[in-house]
């Protein structure tokens, strides 16, 4: 679970809803001073939220660039069906889809890559889960992005360790509130360092989730299969894959061989682990500023 170092959006963004074709979702929209030149849509992975990339909305800012990140359906503040039918990988890649749209980015069969006027190219990133969701949005129309960060996100199901947690997470989902397991898995935590308003904002996203959206997307995480050699395919669109040091959801050589595979940009965050964005943003950032820039 991703600890966002605050809750607090910088001066430069504002929380709004994000109106579509396929419904509103909850987001954070963080402008530049001038004109932006570019835009980036952000997509947060398992149990997190829009929250996990607070603190690279200044940077990124400052570098020149518009970002939007959100809540996926049934994740915290953005609402969601209770089934997990509606949680399936195609129905999470359509959102994504229809947000870039939203900002003004052109679909399948138009000039790709543009954000809405005078907001540059759109820039599509994905977090853990989220790089997932991401991957298969851009399988099924590249043409509104103008490029793809895998942020700490595989090639294909997560670690064997990983996936067990996952199915006791699963277990505990469908027989337990969300309540009882938010203390249990509490108990389990090793000590943190987190303030009481930390935990009690982790609590209040973890309670406003849907248990659907969780079962649906830990059942993924456990599944999914290798997609790196039909992502390396789509082409023309630069690709960045990013992770901390260490990870023990995909492990670092996953990831590396990944990025050949891809022929990606490939950049490790000294000093992080699964969340870069969260445990190191000021260097996360500038490496995702370059990567656009170049891209541009």
């Amino acid at each position: 679970m991703s600890r966002p170092p605050t809750w607090t959006p910088p001066p430069c963004a504002h929380a709004t809803a994000l109106g579509t074709r396929r419904g509103r979702f909850a987001a954070l929209d963080a402008r530049p001073a001038g004109r932006p030149q570019g835009t980036a849509l952000l997509v947060p992975g398992f149990t997190g939220s829009k929250e996990d990339f607070i603190a690279l909305l200044e940077p990124l800012t400052r570098a020149g660039y518009r970002v939007v990140a959100v809540d996926g359906r049934g994740q915290y503040e953005t609402d969601g069906p209770d089934t997990e039918e509606a949680y399936a990988q195609g129905e999470l890649a359509a959102d994504i889809l229809a947000q870039a749209e939203a900002l003004g980015a052109g679909g399948s069969g138009s000039r790709g890559g543009n954000a809405g006027k005078g907001d540059g190219p759109l820039h599509l990133l994905g977090h853990s889960f989220g790089g997932h969701l991401a991957r298969a949005a851009v399988l099924l129309d590249r043409t509104p992005f103008r490029s793809l960060t895998l942020l700490s996100s595989g090639p294909a199901e997560v670690a064997p360790a990983q996936r067990e947690k996952l199915k006791l997470l699963r277990d505990a989902l469908t027989t337990m509130s969300m309540e009882d397991v938010w203390e249990a898995m509490r108990a389990m935590d090793a000590p943190t360092e987190e303030t009481p308003t930390d935990g009690a904002d982790l609590r209040r996203r973890w309670l406003r989730t849907h248990p659907a959206q969780l079962l649906a997307a830990g059942r993924q995480l456990c599944a999914e299969p290798d997609r790196v050699a039909e992502l390396a395919a789509v082409q023309p669109l630069p690709k960045l894959v990013m992770s901390g040091e260490r990870d023990d959801t995909w492990p670092v050589a996953w990831l590396d061989a990944m990025a050949v595979r891809l022929a990606a940009r490939r950049t490790v965050i000294a000093g992080a682990q699964h969340s870069p964005n969260t445990d190191r943003p000021a260097e996360t950032a500038k490496a995702l500023a370059d990567f656009w820039d170049e891209a541009y």
